[in-house]
């Protein structure tokens, strides 16, 4: 089926299927994985609430960005020293090259979070579903986990929630996503998650 298709209600079921929204309890400091990418702002995200106490652990993720050829982690890395958060606090996985090697990558990170009793809070776009399905595929042991999410801009303008069926670059991405996970979830290759009491559970 193509975006073109689609009717307000398909529109509206797609957007909060694919919504990963999902932040922490207010005061409740959580280790932060920030998916790769090659824009800034998890970065913000991450080291906003780092000054706030609320990410004691970053765990940055990301390889070769293919657009750019920036090493995505490290890049991350080189922007949260930037912004005031200390190294000891980073994590870097420099050498995924998907969702799924971010997460795959980043597990001795992952359960050094939760071995130190913190819960995990996703940091990505936020239409990327798969980012949950990872987590509760690779790392079933997570529990109640979190998301933050974020508008990115393509083509000069941000995808957004309301205008992603009439974004160029956004539709395409947001139906990858629904088709995606619908289909793994259903030939059983991801988890399912489900989103209680705002927390992902899988």
């Amino acid at each position: 089926m193509s975006s073109e298709d689609l009717d307000s209600g398909q529109i509206g079921e797609i957007t909060t299927f694919v919504d990963i929204e999902a932040p922490p309890p207010v005061e409740l400091p959580t280790a932060h994985l920030a998916f790769g990418t090659n824009q800034a702002k998890p970065v913000e995200i991450a080291a906003e609430r780092y000054h706030q106490g609320l990410a004691p652990l970053i765990i940055a993720t990301g390889g070769v960005n293919r657009h750019n050829r920036i090493v995505e982690a490290r890049e991350f890395r080189r922007l949260l020293i930037a912004r005031g958060v200390p190294d000891a606090v980073i994590r870097c996985e420099d050498q995924s090259v998907n969702t799924w090697q971010n997460v795959e990558f980043a597990l001795p990170y992952l359960r050094e979070a939760l071995e130190s009793g913190f819960r995990i809070t996703a940091i990505g776009k936020w239409y990327h579903r798969r980012t949950l399905h990872s987590l509760a595929t690779i790392l079933p042991e997570i529990g109640p986990f979190y998301a933050i999410s974020w508008e990115p801009i393509y083509a000069d303008r941000p995808v957004t929630r309301t205008d992603w069926p009439i974004h160029s670059e956004g539709r395409p991405r947001v139906m990858r996503e629904w088709e995606e996970a619908s289909r793994r979830v259903g030939d059983g290759s991801f988890r399912e998650v489900r989103r209680i009491d705002g927390a992902w559970y899988c």
